[in-house]
């Protein structure tokens, strides 16, 4: 992004502040009509990708003729639909020669906006899909379909609720943009160190502070912005070379602080663009999709405290030393009043107050209680522009990412594609669910390399969880797999973008990192199977059943780490790692029988490796005392 602190900038700067007091206000009292909502929220944010994102590596610092021109398209092509959208409505979808090149116009403008901001992969699958929408009629067989005229996939895609101006626009344009400002509020406003800091003073004194502040902080930043590579550079600039400092390599800095801060993506009560998509597209409560992911993030982070904590006593990592430790001063006394709105969201929500209400009176604690205890009221003005400006330009990448998901999702409605790809999966896998969620796996991880996590989401929602519902798999257990792919694709190589983030602080070789993130976040690839073979899991079903499911896994996840690491109270042999990991993944399997025999093995693996360390520590002993 440009940082340009000239006219432009400026200008760009009163215009995002603009449409955030927008988008605050229409959270409090009610959205206007679901195309101004989704019109005005593209028009502004696509304009401004235009002057705040070059063109390519060689474009100068500030915006050129050819970004100009594409502002300026973006603009008339953005208020033509707005004036325009009533009118097509009431003619049933009948568009005009002016309508076909403004929207001709404006698919374009998606696709270069996409380029820009999120990259080419993105932009290359929507182009594909629009190929397929024209020239899907000539390709024989089973995967062609009815012959759609240019004018008839222009309509559809630019003058109708269906395709750019999509569910997920409407998510971007409602949820995702108030979350995004609470997160930049809350982070300007000094919620960001606070965290951190709250972190280090929990885990300072035990063995890889740091890298358990990583965890933690991640998941509280998790909370409030949703974003894997955010909370990366937000919480990895303080933590990242902290851990350098007491011992961590930096790889493994890199890695820690990318696999805790991708967790943020699925820890409620902010979880990402997808899961607010995800409400939308299965028409449930977005509490009940927080429901749902609460314990199974609680395992994930479980899992990465675990490890990192095995990490330290393996290498024999120290611990901060008391300068290095925040204090508990009168300063960091008056900062707990960042807590307050955090509770305050999560309180409302599951009062039943909708997301848009909550979010939005959150944000207004956090400004009333700044004001009254902050001590800088001065300052309070610059701030408060600071961040509404700076969270809608941190929407830009979700708004681009979500139009040109509307372009996918719309030709995939318009010719049935993703009922074909859903028969071909249902094909392949026949009635076994595993090898569809196998499938399944594979298809979010490829997408999730060059796709963000609501892109490829929104494309595998469309097709491949249809597939799984008529196998049996339960609607939300179904999105909710595909969503935690999607998400953990971030730390999956070959492209892993939360270990790049994570590498790039670190100094260290982003493969490397992405490698090691892959191991240490193992746990993630099971977790999704963990909510379709045990529905306790998302707290569905008797209280018992979700204690018990609950109580196995998180044991499970003992298991699984001293697997991975190779180490519990000393090194582990071959056999007790395999005895670990067993047990673990048994143990995570929800049913009563895998339960039963993941323990008995983990039982057994305590045995031995208890045995073990003690024989090895009276060895020691006694091998200190004949040298004394």
């Amino acid at each position: 992004m440009r940082k340009d602190p000239g006219t432009i900038g400026i200008a760009a700067a009163v215009v995002a502040f603009a449409l955030g007091l927008f988008h605050l206000y229409t959270g409090a009292f009610g959205v206007s009509s679901a195309m101004l909502q989704r019109g005005l929220h593209w028009t502004v944010l696509s304009v401004l990708v235009f002057l705040l994102y070059p063109a390519g590596k060689k474009s100068g610092k500030k915006p050129g003729v050819i970004d100009y021109l594409f502002a300026a398209a973006a603009t008339v092509t953005g208020v033509y639909g707005l004036l325009s959208w009533e009118r097509v409505a009431v003619e049933a979808g009948v568009t005009n020669t002016t309508d076909m090149v403004m929207g001709v116009i404006a698919l374009i403008v998606v696709l270069e906006a996409t380029r820009r901001v999120v990259g080419l992969a993105l932009t290359i699958t929507g182009g594909l899909f629009l190929l397929y929408a024209y020239f899907g009629a000539w390709i024989p067989g089973f995967m062609g379909h009815r012959f759609y005229t240019v004018q008839r996939i222009i309509a559809f895609l630019y003058s109708s609720t269906e395709g750019i101006y999509g569910i997920a626009m409407s998510v971007s344009a409602t949820y995702v943009a108030l979350f995004v400002i609470f997160g930049a509020v809350l982070e300007k406003f000094g919620g960001g160190q606070f965290f951190v800091d709250l972190a280090l003073m929990a885990t300072g004194r035990l063995k890889g502070g740091p890298a358990k502040a990583a965890v933690i902080s991640s998941a509280m930043m998790g909370t409030i912005s949703g974003s894997a590579v955010a909370n990366v550079v937000t919480t990895g600039t303080f933590t990242i070379p902290l851990m350098k400092r007491i011992g961590y390599k930096p790889h493994v800095a890199g890695a820690v602080e990318a696999v805790a801060s991708t967790g943020g993506q699925i820890m409620p009560p902010v979880m990402g663009a997808a899961a607010f998509l995800m409400a939308e597209m299965i028409n449930v409560p977005y509490i009940e999709v927080m429901k749902a992911a609460a314990i199974p993030a609680l395992l994930y982070f479980l899992s990465i405290y675990l490890i990192v904590h095995l990490e330290a006593v393996k290498e024999n990592i120290p611990v901060l030393s008391d300068e290095e430790r925040p204090k508990i001063d009168r300063a960091f006394a008056r900062k707990l009043y960042l807590l307050i709105p955090v509770f305050v969201l999560i309180a409302l929500i599951l009062k039943g107050m909708t997301p848009m209400k909550a979010v939005v009176w959150a944000v207004a604690f956090i400004l009333g209680l700044d004001l009254v205890l902050g001590g800088a009221q001065a300052q309070f003005p610059a701030r408060f522009y600071a961040a509404i400006s700076d969270g809608m330009k941190s929407t830009i990448s979700v708004a681009a990412a979500c139009a040109c998901s509307g372009i996918i999702v719309g030709v995939t409605s318009m010719t049935g594609l993703g009922l074909k790809i859903s028969q071909i999966m249902l094909a392949l896998a026949g009635s076994n669910i595993l090898l569809a969620l196998l499938l399944t796996m594979v298809a979010s991880l490829i997408l999730g390399c060059g796709l963000p996590t609501t892109a490829a989401y929104v494309v595998l929602a469309t097709m491949a969880v249809p597939a799984l519902v008529k196998l049996g798999v339960p609607v939300l257990a179904a999105h909710l797999f595909v969503f935690y792919f999607g998400c953990i694709s971030t730390i999956t190589p070959p492209v892993a973008l939360s270990a790049y983030a994570g590498g790039a602080i670190a100094g260290a070789d982003p493969n490397v990192v992405g490698w090691t993130a892959f191991r240490f976040g193992l746990i993630s690839f099971i977790v999704p199977y963990m909510l379709v073979y045990g529905p306790g899991l998302m707290m569905s079903g008797p209280l018992l059943e979700i204690i018990r499911v609950t109580t196995g896994a998180t044991v499970g996840v003992f298991g699984f780490g001293v697997a991975i690491q190779g180490y519990g109270l000393t090194e582990c042999t071959p056999l007790e790692r395999v005895l670990a990991f067993l047990g673990g993944v048994l143990l995570i399997d929800t049913r009563l029988i895998t339960d039963l025999a993941g323990l008995g093995m983990l039982v057994l693996f305590v045995v031995i490796h208890m045995g073990r360390a003690r024989k090895a520590r009276g060895i020691a002993g006694r091998g200190i005392s004949g040298g004394a």
